[in-house]
């Protein structure tokens, strides 16, 4: 059955979180990303935040990331090596399958998600020198 999903509305309920860094608490960021549907074998997500994410990757799927408002640095590693892309309103990026990637905002950032489930993630400063700890959401 169809939906109709207001991602404003949905983003208007959930905080904006400031300072994001790689040790912020779960409950922080599920405050600030709304999860608005069910995709596949993952979900949609939408949320704002500044500062820096952990590490993260998709083990069964593609992640696509829509910018909705604001600016970031998305670096992603691939086995060819690393690449930092800047993304601002209107952009979009296809992360694909298993490449670690972050996300880093000085001024704040918007962003729409389908991301594919489980996320493995860690606060390690190089990825590959960990195995990750899979959890839900962006």
């Amino acid at each position: 059955m169809p939906q109709v999903i207001n991602i404003q509305k949905e983003m208007d309920t959930r905080t904006f979180l400031e300072g994001r860094h790689v040790n912020t608490p779960p409950e922080e960021l599920e405050a600030a990303f709304a999860a608005l549907a069910n995709y596949r074998d993952g979900g949609i997500f939408a949320g704002g935040f500044s500062g820096i994410s952990r590490w993260e990757r998709h083990r069964n799927g593609d992640e696509i990331v829509h910018v909705l408002s604001g600016a970031t640095r998305l670096t992603i590693k691939s086995q060819s090596g690393a690449e930092t892309f800047e993304l601002t309103a209107g952009m979009m990026i296809i992360v694909p399958q298993g490449c670690w990637h972050r996300f880093e905002s000085e001024t704040g950032v918007r962003v729409m998600t389908v991301t594919p489930q489980p996320t493995d993630h860690t606060a390690a400063d190089d990825p590959n020198e960990t195995a990750g700890h899979p959890s839900q959401g962006t």
